[in-house]
């Protein structure tokens, strides 16, 4: 339970930041819905539904993501390079797993408010998705994922442009190729191998798999528990790096 200081320290600066933090969870998910759901997307049908009910589990994944990701890569890396705040974690009596875990679960509950409030706003389109256990479930999934990512990644990188080229090589093309605005099944065959390895496309798939009513698919949770145990222990052994 050491890490409950870490996630009050979050606690506070969310806070502090409410306003700055809604409203960047939002602007990004209501312009893609404005301009392929009501542009673009408009009397257009996929998979026996409006368009705009196909992409918003995308974008509540591609949102979740986004959140939890910036929540904690953009802020630890300026704290570790620039302030030298970050230092002051070591030497607290609070051990670098919770440290790590704290973290971590403290992006991935960001990430989750940025969910809710695509959801929310979804309602505002008049656009009604099923929500269950397991849309919850792979939500929280996806944005442990990316918190864990966003945490290796800024111990990781050595300067704020470098954090800059982390998300552009690595995130952006996810936003658009992993089944975020179409099917992954369109690509070629080369190009869709890739994309299935990706762990947004599993978030995509099952988010948007929930929410028209059909099962959880067990490979899509299975990938993301996966990759949040490996980032976890990437970011777990980076963080005993820099404390030596």
């Amino acid at each position: 339970m050491d890490m409950m200081p870490v996630l009050w320290e979050e606690w506070v600066f969310f806070k502090r930041r409410f306003g700055q933090i809604t409203s960047s969870a939002l602007i990004g998910p209501v312009l893609y819905m404005i301009a392929f759901g009501w542009g673009m997307g408009r009397g257009v049908q996929v998979a026996g539904q409006s368009y705009m009910a196909f992409i918003i589990p995308g974008i509540i994944a591609l949102t979740t993501m986004n959140s939890s990701y910036n929540a904690i890569a953009v802020q630890l890396n300026i704290h570790r390079l620039y302030d030298k705040s970050f230092q002051e974690y070591i030497i607290a009596p609070v051990s670098i797993f919770g440290i790590t875990l704290g973290k971590i679960l403290a992006g991935a509950l960001r990430g989750m408010y940025g969910g809710a409030l695509i959801l929310l706003v979804s309602l505002l389109f008049g656009n009604m998705i099923r929500i269950s256990f397991w849309f919850v479930v792979m939500m929280f999934l996806n944005s442990l994922v990316f918190s864990a990512l966003g945490f290796f990644a800024a111990l990781v990188v050595q300067s704020h442009a470098d954090m800059n080229r982390f998300g552009t090589f690595l995130l952006t093309p996810m936003t658009f190729l992993c089944g975020t605005f179409f099917s992954p099944d369109s690509m070629p065959a080369i190009v869709k191998h890739v994309i299935y390895i990706l762990p947004l496309t599993h978030s995509s798939q099952g988010l948007r798999a929930i929410s028209a009513g059909g099962n959880v698919s067990l490979v899509n949770v299975l990938v993301l528990v996966f990759y949040f145990i490996a980032l976890f222990a990437l970011g777990l052994r980076q963080c005993y790096r820099v404390e030596a």
